[in-house]
This record gives structure tokens, C-alpha cells and sequence, in this order.
């Protein structure tokens, strides 16, 4: 069952890979830093089937992060960049698209979430399944690395004390992320200065 998950997910890679190439071969900003992606384990998803009481047949259709794909970004607005990307593509359909970066979960969980349907040409003809993709900078990811272990080490029953941490933690990464995306922003503005200036220095009168 988990075959044309592992199909897609290698696909998909290999197309945000492509895209981040073409950015690097152009003057833009490349707004993908790196891709990575995965098949859920099997024993994870049968833990979540029996949380979450969904029968093994109906996996496919409830379940929508078999395949999952994550794409990390340098800045917040690289987010934005990336899903206006995704939006022109016609090779998949975005099924679902949550904003977790604008409207925080209440653990302080940043995200840009959509579950896409991807056409997986199989030996029996095209096979559509669904795939999580998740786009986050790379202090979000962080964050959320830690977060998903913590609550693997408690049980999702992660101490009120630890919970109130984790808040702020997750307030620090944003406000460095925005910090960072200043920093981006004024240094732009300084180059457009020194190029201008160096521009009119070198202009010959007429």
C-alpha cells in the first residue's frame, strides 16, 4: 500500500529540488534552503489509526501525512514565495492549506501546511494519494524538532512547566526569524544605495 507514497515522495523531491536549482542558476534569492521528505513508519501509523480509530481500510482516504514532504526556508517571507510557487503548478491539486506561520497553534506550533493529491503513474495506471507538505523556516523547524520529541518522550503529556518553555522558545525563534528577515531587508536597501551611488560616480557627463 505504502509503495506509491514512497513514489510521490521521491518525485516531489526531486521537483522542489529542481525548482531551488533554478533559483541558484538565476539572480533572485532562492527561497528553498533544502527538501527533505518521508513515507510514515508503519508502526507510527498504526499507532495513530488506533488514536485516532480509523479503520486500516480506510487509511488512505482519512489519513493524509502517509507521505509527507517538508520544505525549509532561510526567511518568513520565503514561505509566502514558496506557496505562490506552488499555486501555478498544475501537475498536482492542493487538496487542503492551513496557515500555522499567521495563526500560531495554541503549543506555539509554526507552519504552512497543505495536503496536495499527487498522480502517481503505476503499472496499473495513475493512482492519486494524498501528501502532507509542510514549508517552515529553518528556526521554526527547529522548534518543532523539539517539541516532537519532547512530546514522544511524555506521552503527549508534556509537563505544564516544559509547555510554558516551549511557548516562549517558540516566541524567541519567531522573533528572530523576523529580526533576521530585517537584517535581510535593510542590508538590500544599503546595496541599492552603494550600487546607485556607484552608478552616478561612474556615469559620464554628457
Amino acid at each position: 500500500m505504502l509503495a506509491p507514497y514512497k513514489q510521490a515522495v521521491d518525485e516531489l523531491k526531486v521537483k522542489f529540488k529542481g525548482v531551488r536549482e533554478q533559483f541558484k542558476h538565476s539572480p533572485r534569492h532562492t527561497p528553498i534552503e533544502f527538501v527533505t521528505g518521508r513515507v510514515k513508519p508503519v508502526s507510527s501509523i498504526l499507532q495513530k489509526a488506533k488514536r485516532k480509530n480509523i479503520p486500516l481500510n480506510e487509511l488512505e482516504g482519512t489519513m493524509q501525512d502517509l507521505a509527507g514532504i517538508r520544505i525549509m526556508c532561510q526567511f518568513v517571507g520565503d514561505i509566502d514565495t514558496v506557496v505562490d510557487l506552488i499555486k501555478i503548478r498544475n501537475d498536482f491539486k492542493i487538496v487542503e492549506e492551513i496557515d500555522y506561520v499567521k495563526h500560531k497553534k495554541e503549543s506555539g506550533y509554526r507552519s504552512y501546511h497543505m495536503v496536495l493529491e499527487y498522480p502517481v503513474q503505476t503499472i496499473d495506471g495513475e493512482k492519486p494519494v494524498l501528501v502532507e507538505l509542510q514549508i517552515r523556516t529553518l528556526a521554526m523547524n527547529f522548534w518543532a524538532t523539539i517539541e516532537h520529541s519532547l512530546q514522544y518522550k511524555y506521552s503527549g503529556q508534556i509537563p505544564r512547566e516544559i509547555e510554558e518553555r516551549l511557548h516562549r522558545a517558540s516566541e524567541a525563534a519567531f522573533r528572530l526569524d523576523e529580526e533576521m528577515s530585517q537584517i535581510r531587508g535593510e542590508v538590500r536597501e544599503a546595496q541599492k544605495i552603494i550600487s546607485s551611488t556607484t552608478d552616478s560616480i561612474h556615469k559620464p557627463n554628457s
